[in-house]
């Protein structure tokens, strides 16, 4: 058992915490798809969950899992991503202040997005050194208590709540597969189906462009993912201490995808299941049709992962 990561009654106790907050996402086929890639597929569509993405999940557990005095001071991050809004929300939620370090050429839609949930948007240069050192200055003034985007057990355990889901949403899958960034969704899905659907295998997908968590899992060490190269912008991030050591010990595999394949999955997607999806979010899919033979005859369980999409920059328009 690898030591100090969250337990079962762990898992339990934060789908109970955030019941009365998160949607309930639906599960969705698609005869089409499945003719496609000769699998049996189900989707987990949390590109309808609050704030569009499955970060909403994580961002409320730990939000709602604080304590009154550290609560009341509230909580900071630095994020350009879902993890943002879904950090401003599950604030207001709570009533306590979020402030959201952003670099200053995040996209208008997303600064107003975080603004529009109630965050406090602080703007600082794009460099991973700007964003911390701005968190630990707001940190210093408000005694704010600091979120981190994935690399966190209470974070990951509030995502791992979407496994729980399929799970008792009556589906048997073999594999369940989602995307992976900086782990956070990955491990919390790879614990999940270990405690409540023992058998499952849990494999994970990502961009050949930012094959860093496949190297990771191949070589036994963090690998950075130093210079991603990929459309799908919300998996750039590199795992972290918390999720690799879940992820080695439980994930049986991470296999890549290409950039067209990105976005043909994107459009087959829209195209045949009328859905809004982000490109982060059908790598997954991208995966399976590039790699047909791994999962022919398989029940697979995809978790759409989010569908915040800036529609005047839609990856098949020239």
């Amino acid at each position: 058992m690898l030591p100090n990561i969250p337990l079962k009654n762990e898992f339990t106790a934060a789908a109970d915490r955030i019941g009365p907050y998160v949607h309930r996402t639906p599960v969705m086929t698609c005869s089409a798809i499945n003719e496609m890639t000769g699998a049996n597929i189900y989707f987990k569509c949390e590109n309808f969950q609050k704030a569009g993405a499955f970060k909403f999940r994580g961002a409320c557990n730990r939000v709602f899992s604080l304590e009154a005095a550290d609560a009341a001071r509230g909580v900071v991050t630095h994020s350009s991503g879902n993890h943002a809004q879904a950090l401003a929300l599950a604030a207001r939620m709570r009533g306590i202040p979020a402030h959201i370090v952003l670099p200053e050429n995040a996209p208008a839609v997303k600064i107003d997005a975080v603004k529009g949930y109630g965050g406090k948007v602080v703007l600082c240069p794009p460099t991973l050194a700007d964003r911390e050192k701005t968190t630990r200055a707001i940190m210093e003034e408000t005694g704010a208590y600091f979120i981190h985007p994935y690399n966190d057990a209470g974070i990951l355990t509030g995502q791992g709540t979407c496994a729980m889901e399929i799970i008792g949403q009556g589906i048997a899958p073999d594999i369940i597969m989602t995307s992976v960034s900086g782990g956070g969704l990955l491990s919390g899905t790879a614990l999940a189906a270990d405690y409540f659907a023992p058998g499952t295998r849990v494999w994970g997908a990502e961009p050949a462009g930012a094959d860093d968590a496949r190297r990771s899992l191949e070589t036994g060490t963090i690998q950075p993912c130093l210079e991603p190269d990929t459309i799908a912008d919300g998996l750039r991030a590199s795992l972290g201490d918390v999720t690799f050591p879940i992820i080695k010990e439980k994930v049986e595999k991470i296999l890549t995808c290409s950039e067209a394949g990105i976005v043909r999955a994107m459009k087959t997607v829209w195209e045949r299941m009328k859905i809004v999806a982000e490109t982060s979010g059908v790598v997954p899919l991208a995966v399976i049709m590039e790699h047909p033979e791994a999962f022919k005859g398989k029940t697979v369980a995809v978790v759409i992962s989010g569908g915040n999409v800036d529609l005047n920059r839609l990856p098949w328009q020239a």
